[in-house]
């Protein structure tokens, strides 16, 4: 048990702004259109997030032919494949895409590289859907390595020109020692002028590296399916502190706490503020009496909403929903 001792908060923590905004493009899209709404593949990896929004009339698909003809489709913000954008213009969904802002500036490098005669090498985990919609931004020509031994196997079709994009949730240590790797075997590859690797991610992996040496366990918010919780909760271990991530206070053990004076606290960019709110008050009845702040970056960054669910500032009133593009036949 805690025994009187403290639990301290990392800052931040937490929703980021691409979660944010993708969460509101769902539940305007709701109020604006009324349920049923369609999401292809989870909003944001949480499942308290999913299960709310499925409450409140979301439906998440895989495959767009589960979509009725006529229906309101969100891209989750892990962003899609070509092929699947093309295709939902193609039955005339009226679309709208949630892809964080940061997915989106991957998939436009990518697409502008590959006009010039450039092959990829893209450091992220197999499955992923934003490795797959940015891997799907180009027919051929973009590799995935998951790790440094990648590197020396894989085999593009020329090294001139060839150039490095990142999964904008990874292990900003880990994406380091993969790209390092990569420019030891090809010292001409192309790095973006900023790294893929999302601020939000990099604030909360900063934030974990500042709090596990002060605490005798981290607890990390978020889901199995969320890359960015995951990477915390390896890197709290990795500096030497016990690690646990959990999708809910439920799911804390109370013999975690045994002989431990202090707790730290995080959650992933994809993790509420709610369930942050639930731990403590678990962690409370184990025994700790106080909650601290860390001292930390202060987020500011805001995205906007796509046209359609804009409200207009001077009537008050939504702006009308953006349908997809005609197409010929």
């Amino acid at each position: 048990m805690l025994g009187g001792k403290e639990v301290l908060l990392a800052e931040p923590r937490g929703f980021c702004a691409g979660v944010d905004r993708a969460i509101e493009i769902v539940e305007r899209a709701l109020t604006k259109f009324g349920a049923p709404i369609y999401v292809r593949h989870e909003i944001v990896h949480n499942t308290f997030v999913v299960n709310d929004l499925k409450a409140k009339g979301a439906i998440f698909i895989e495959e767009l032919d589960e979509v009725p003809e006529g229906a309101t489709l969100i891209f989750s913000a892990h962003g899609v494949s070509k092929a699947v954008q093309q295709e939902a213009v193609r039955r005339g969904f009226s679309i709208f895409d949630a892809t964080c802002p940061l997915v989106t500036k991957v998939h436009v490098e990518v697409a502008k590289l590959a006009k010039e005669g450039y092959e990829f090498l893209m450091i992220g985990h197999k499955g992923h859907p934003e490795v797959e919609g940015t891997m799907g931004q180009l027919s051929e020509g973009i590799h995935l390595v998951e790790d440094e031994a990648d590197v020396a196997k894989v085999a593009p079709r020329q090294t001139e020109k060839l150039a490095v994009v990142t999964q904008t949730t990874l292990s900003v240590d880990d994406a380091a020692g993969i790209k390092a790797a990569i420019r030891a075997r090809f010292p001409s590859v192309r790095e973006p002028k900023q790294q893929d690797i999302c601020y939000a991610t990099q604030n909360r992996q900063d934030a974990v590296k500042i709090l596990a040496p002060q605490v005798d366990l981290v607890i990390v918010v978020g889901s199995p399916t969320s890359s960015n919780s995951n990477r915390l909760r390896e890197l709290a271990a990795r500096l030497g502190t016990p690690a646990y991530m959990v999708d809910n206070a439920g799911e804390l053990k109370e013999e975690w706490f045994t002989d431990t004076a202090r707790v730290g606290l995080t959650a992933g960019a994809s993790a509420p503020e709610v369930l942050v709110n639930d731990v403590i008050a678990r962690i409370k009845q184990l025994g700790a009496v106080a909650v601290r702040k860390m001292d930390g970056i202060e987020e500011t960054v805001k995205f906007p909403l796509p046209k359609g669910l804009k409200i207009d500032e001077a009537t008050g009133l939504e702006i009308e929903v953006r349908k997809a593009p005609e197409t010929g036949h």
